[in-house]
C-alpha cells in the first residue's frame, strides 16, 4: 500500500508540475513590437503617424498579409491588392477599377505611394481624413469589396495563420476590425518611394540630361501672360515640393461647368463652388500609373500635357483653379500654356525621372503568397 500511495503522490506532483510549467509558458510575456524604421531623406516633409497606431515590424507584416487577403471581399475573390499592383506603383492600369462580380467602379484607382506624408484629403473627392479612414471605404463599397467589418473579422478569426500575426503585432491574439484596419494602414504607410532618379539628382548622386533639366525648369516656372518670353508649364503650383502635390482639391478645367457629371468635392460639401474639384495627385511614378485623371480619360502623358497646353475649359462661372491663371497680375484671365512640342517632350522627360524602380520591386511590398 505504501508503494502504491507513493506512486499516486509521484504522479500527482508530476502532473501538478507539468501544469504549472505549461502555465508559465503561457504567461511568458510577448515581446514588445519592434519599431518599423522609415529611412527618409531630410528633404522630405514630416511624417503623419498617429500615436495610437505606430509603425512596427510585426504590424506592417500583418498589414501586408491583410492587404493581399481576399477574405476581405464578400465572395473571397478580391483584396486591396487586386486594384493596387506594385508594378504599377499601386494602381491597376484601368480607366475605372473593377470590383466584386465585375462591377465597374466610379473612378480611377489612385496610387498608394507616400501616404505617410499626408494627413487629409484621401480619395479623389477628399472624403477620408486619415489612412485608417481611407482603408475602410473599399471594404464596405458595394462596387469594390462589398463586405462588412463583422464578416471579415469572423473570416480572419477562422484562419489559424493570423493568430500569431495578431499576437506579435498587437500584444495579444484578439482579432477585431480596429486592429485589421490599423494593420492595413501601417502597411500602406510603409509604401514610400524615395529613390527615383529625381531623388538621386537632389542628393547629387545622379545628373540630369539637358532635356530633363529643361523639363524641370518648365515644370517649376509659372508663365506670365504679360511677359511672353517667360514660358513655363505651371505644374509645380499644384504639384508642389518633393512629393509633387500640395494635396489639395482643385478644378483643373477638364470640363465646362454644365458638362461636369462627376461633381467631385461638391458631392461631399454640397457647395456649388466645389464642383469638379478633385485631389491633386502626387506625380511620383507617374510614368507607371496611366490612365490619368479621376475618370482615366487620358491614356498617355502626352494627352495630359495636351490638355493643359491647348484644351483647358474655362466656361462661364467656371471653378477652374486660380493657380491656372496666366498671370498673377490683377484682371489676368485663364489661358492655355502654348508650350512648343519640344517643351512638352522636355516636361515628360522630367516626369519620367520620378519613376522609382526600387520601389516597384521592393520585396517588402510584395504579396506574401506570391512565388
Amino acid at each position: 500500500m505504501m508503494i502504491i500511495r507513493n506512486i499516486y503522490f509521484f504522479v500527482f506532483f508530476f502532473l501538478l508540475f507539468s501544469c504549472e510549467k505549461t502555465k508559465l509558458k503561457t504567461l511568458e510575456p510577448i515581446p514588445a513590437p519592434e519599431e518599423y524604421v522609415l529611412n527618409i531623406p531630410t528633404y522630405y516633409p514630416n511624417k503623419f503617424i498617429p500615436a495610437d497606431n505606430p509603425l512596427t515590424k510585426a504590424g506592417v507584416e500583418l498589414g501586408r498579409h491583410l492587404f493581399y487577403e481576399k477574405k476581405l471581399s464578400k465572395d473571397n475573390t478580391l483584396s486591396c491588392g487586386s486594384c493596387h499592383f506594385q508594378r504599377l506603383a499601386f494602381t491597376d492600369g484601368l480607366t475605372k477599377s473593377v470590383g466584386i462580380n465585375g462591377k465597374i467602379g466610379k473612378r480611377n484607382a489612385m496610387s498608394l505611394t507616400n501616404l505617410v506624408f499626408l494627413n487629409k484629403n484621401f480619395f479623389w473627392d477628399g472624403r477620408a481624413n486619415s489612412v485608417e479612414h481611407q482603408a475602410i471605404f473599399p471594404i464596405l463599397d458595394s462596387l469594390e469589396l462589398n463586405e462588412t467589418l463583422e464578416n471579415i473579422v469572423q473570416k480572419i478569426r477562422n484562419d489559424s495563420k493570423y493568430t500569431e500575426l495578431f499576437k506579435f503585432a498587437f500584444g495579444n491574439s484578439e482579432i477585431n476590425s480596429d486592429k485589421i484596419i490599423k494593420a492595413i494602414a501601417q502597411f500602406e504607410r510603409s509604401l514610400i518611394s524615395i529613390n527615383s532618379k529625381y531623388d538621386k539628382y537632389l542628393r547629387s548622386e545622379a545628373t540630369f540630361t539637358a532635356q530633363e533639366k529643361l523639363g524641370l525648369l518648365l515644370f517649376t516656372t509659372h508663365p506670365d501672360g504679360n511677359l511672353p518670353s517667360l514660358r513655363g508649364g505651371n505644374c509645380s503650383d499644384c504639384h508642389a515640393g518633393v512629393l509633387q502635390t500640395d494635396n489639395n482639391l482643385r478644378n483643373n478645367g477638364l470640363e465646362f461647368n454644365d458638362n461636369i457629371k462627376d461633381k467631385g468635392l461638391e458631392n461631399i460639401t454640397g457647395k456649388a463652388t466645389d464642383k469638379g474639384k478633385f485631389r491633386v495627385l502626387s506625380l511620383r511614378n507617374i510614368e507607371l500609373t496611366a490612365p490619368y485623371m479621376h475618370d482615366g480619360r487620358f491614356s498617355t502623358l502626352e494627352e495630359v500635357l495636351e490638355h493643359y497646353n491647348e484644351h483647358v475649359k474655362f466656361g462661364q462661372n467656371s471653378n477652374a483653379d486660380v493657380l491656372m491663371l496666366a498671370s498673377n497680375s490683377p484682371g489676368s484671365l485663364p489661358q492655355n500654356l502654348n508650350l512648343s512640342p519640344n517643351e512638352v517632350t522636355a516636361i515628360i522627360a522630367f516626369l519620367k525621372t520620378l519613376t522609382d524602380t526600387e520601389f516597384i520591386n521592393n520585396p517588402k511590398f510584395k504579396d506574401p503568397n506570391s512565388h
